[in-house]
């Protein structure tokens, strides 16, 4: 008697856990929610396929009936697949209905690339609805009249289904808006012109087409704020005096350096002349004392000599300037 009632315990245990097996496998609830909705799906083919498949069957199932009741046919194979593939398939079926209620030409296969391309769908779709306003930096810029100019502009952009896979982002609207605004101030003679007509700063830069080849449609450009900055053009003008100033200053002084260089070479060309004279008059004694003792200079031609070397001497002194004789 205990061993059936053990066997029964066994027994209970193991239908228990079948029983959970099927629920986890057929989920039977799901089924009939899905047959309500007039979604036609299979239990073996579907249910616990995707049960095999490690596809969570709510998911595609709640899909398929969001789906069916927006009036969307879609094949459950495909949303497995999406799925396996890692997007989202909730948020690709709402922007699907989002986007028929819109009557946005979405198809289910652009809206699974532009998911599986890491990009909201869902949000492309409310942006295609609702525009959205993205503001600029400080884009700062110089008139030809030397005075900069600081604008910020806010760019109403519209998502662009086509082009969303693809297509370039916000960085680079942001990025040719910028550019666009630089350029317009830098061609302008004055920045009163600018100051005094701020819009045409949006005409240039809409008519130039920035949003080409980007995700987005600008619909419009709009400068919210231009401040007048520095006076660039004077201060480029006392920087370039400046550099002027320091170069004249560096060649006159290399000028005075060769003027020093070439006074020092002539004092040294003086003192090398000088040592010769000096070196020529110790030759002097010599010369004579060998002229005496050969006999080509007798005493009386020295003392002529003498005289005449004073005589000399006595018409310079006589010759020169008082005040230059007080010196020597």
């Amino acid at each position: 008697m205990e061993a059936i009632t053990g066997f029964s315990l066994v027994l209970i245990v193991v239908v228990f856990f079948l029983v959970l097996m099927l629920f986890y496998f057929v989920p039977i609830g799901l089924f009939i929610t899905a047959y309500a909705s007039g979604v036609q799906v299979k239990i073996f083919r579907d249910l616990i396929g995707m049960r095999l498949r490690k596809v969570p069957p709510h998911i595609i199932v709640r899909s398929m009936i969001t789906a069916t009741k927006a009036g969307i046919k879609l094949d459950i194979g495909k949303l497995e697949a999406h799925y396996l593939a890692g997007g989202n398939v909730m948020k690709v079926i709402n922007a699907l209905v989002s986007a028929d209620k819109a009557n946005i030409g979405l198809t289910f296969e652009r809206a699974t690339a532009i998911d599986l391309a890491g990009r909201d769908v869902l949000e492309a779709v409310k942006m295609s609805v609702l525009p959205k306003v993205i503001e600029t930096p400080l884009v700062a810029a110089m008139a030809k009249d030397g005075i900069q100019l600081k604008a910020v502009a806010r760019i109403t952009v519209r998502a662009n289904i086509e082009r969303l896979v693809g297509g370039a982002g916000e960085t680079t609207i942001l990025a040719r808006v910028g550019e666009g605004i630089v350029s317009t101030i830098g061609s302008s003679i004055s920045h009163k012109h600018v100051l005094e007509n701020p819009d045409s700063i949006s005409k240039v830069v809409l008519a130039k087409g920035l949003d080409a080849g980007t995700a987005f449609e600008i619909l419009s450009i709009d400068i919210a704020d231009v401040d007048v900055g520095e006076n660039i053009g004077a201060k480029l003008q006392t920087d370039q005096a400046q550099a002027d100033l320091q170069i004249a200053r560096a060649r006159a002084e290399e000028r005075r350096a060769a003027a020093v260089a070439l006074e020092q070479e002539m004092i040294a060309e003086v003192a090398r002349q000088r040592s010769r004279v000096i070196e020529a008059e110790a030759e002097i004694p010599k010369a004579m004392a060998e002229a005496f003792r050969s006999g080509n200079l007798g005493i009386m031609d020295y003392y002529n000599m003498k005289n005449i070397m004073a005589d000399t001497q006595m018409r310079e002194s006589i010759s020169k300037p008082e005040d230059k004789k007080d010196n020597i």
